[in-house]
C-alpha cells in the first residue's frame, strides 16, 4: 500500500518552538518543531472543532485556544481537559535535506 507524501515546506520555515498548518484533500495537519526535532498532527481540536495552530505552544504542549484543551504534539495525545477527548491523530515527518514532507 502506497502513502500519500505531501510537501510541507523547508525546515527552515518552521523555527524551533513554532509550527504551522496545511490542509490536504480536507484534512487539516499541524507541524511543528519541538527543540530541532519535526511533527505531525490533527489540527482540528476533537472538543469543538478549534483550529489548533492558533493555539500557543509550550514545550510539546498546544494549548487549544477556543476552551483550553492541552494537547501532546509528539503523540496527538490528550493531556487536559476537563471530559476525555479522542486524539488529534499524529502523522509521520519525512525529511529530505532541507524539506519536509508528511505522509498521511
Amino acid at each position: 500500500m502506497c502513502v500519500p507524501r505531501v510537501l510541507v515546506g523547508k525546515r527552515s520555515d518552521i523555527q524551533e518552538g513554532k509550527f504551522t498548518s496545511v490542509t490536504v484533500g480536507g484534512k487539516e495537519i499541524l507541524v511543528a518543531n519541538i527543540q530541532g526535532s519535526y511533527f505531525a498532527t490533527g489540527n482540528i481540536c476533537t472538543h469543538e472543532g478549534a483550529e489548533l495552530h492558533e493555539g500557543e505552544l509550550h514545550d510539546k504542549q498546544l494549548i487549544c485556544p477556543w476552551h483550553g484543551a492541552k494537547w501532546d504534539l509528539t503523540t496527538g495525545q490528550l493531556i487536559w481537559f476537563q471530559e476525555l477527548l479522542e486524539s488529534i491523530g499524529s502523522y509521520r515527518i519525512v525529511i529530505e535535506g532541507d524539506t519536509l514532507f508528511v505522509d498521511i
